[in-house]
């Protein structure tokens, strides 16, 4: 199973990566239908940070960004379960097949990749802003030292230019 196949099939619903069930079905080889009912008879196994339904708001916003894999797996009336990584990992315990052992173990690994990237990002992007903050001082400095010295050439040519007033000097 390819990791990026599954990381396609993750997405944010209430600020949590998660699964639609009927994509982790697919990856399980086993009906949606199945995998809800195997989930509702081990309810106590799924918290609501493991498994969640989601709104018709969040459903249509989903639908809104990006093309479903596959609408008409979904029932019209029933929105669908999402499961968080934890959930994933649960579903392992719930649909004990030699196969839903080795997805899990894949989905687990899609989801860990992913946090490795957002971590990865967040500390590629504080270096980045770091760096900024110190060359834009070094990069201050030099114009004010460029400033500084046009200035000053300015002040010394205008100088030369003016006429001298007072006494001077007889030459012998």
């Amino acid at each position: 199973m390819h990791l990026q196949a599954i990381q396609s099939k993750i997405y944010e619903v209430r600020g949590q990566k998660v699964m639609l069930d009927y994509d982790i079905a697919d990856l399980y080889e086993v009906e949606t239908r199945a995998l809800n009912q195997a989930v509702k008879r081990n309810a106590d196994i799924f918290p609501m940070d493991f498994m969640f339904q989601i709104s018709l708001e969040e459903w249509n916003n989903m639908s809104s960004q990006f093309v479903m894999t596959s609408p008409s797996k979904r029932p019209k009336k029933a929105l669908p379960y999402v499961f968080t990584e934890h959930g994933v990992t649960m579903l392992a315990n719930v649909l004990k097949s030699r196969k839903a052992r080795q997805t899990s173990v894949a989905i687990v690994r899609a989801f860990i990749a992913l946090k490795q990237f957002a971590l990865t990002n967040t500390a590629l992007s504080d270096k980045l802003k770091e760096l900024e903050k110190s060359y834009d001082k070094q990069f201050k400095d030099v114009y004010e030292a460029i400033d500084y010295l046009l200035k000053k050439d300015q002040q010394a040519a205008s100088q030369k230019d003016r006429q001298q007033i007072g006494y001077r000097k007889a030459s012998t």
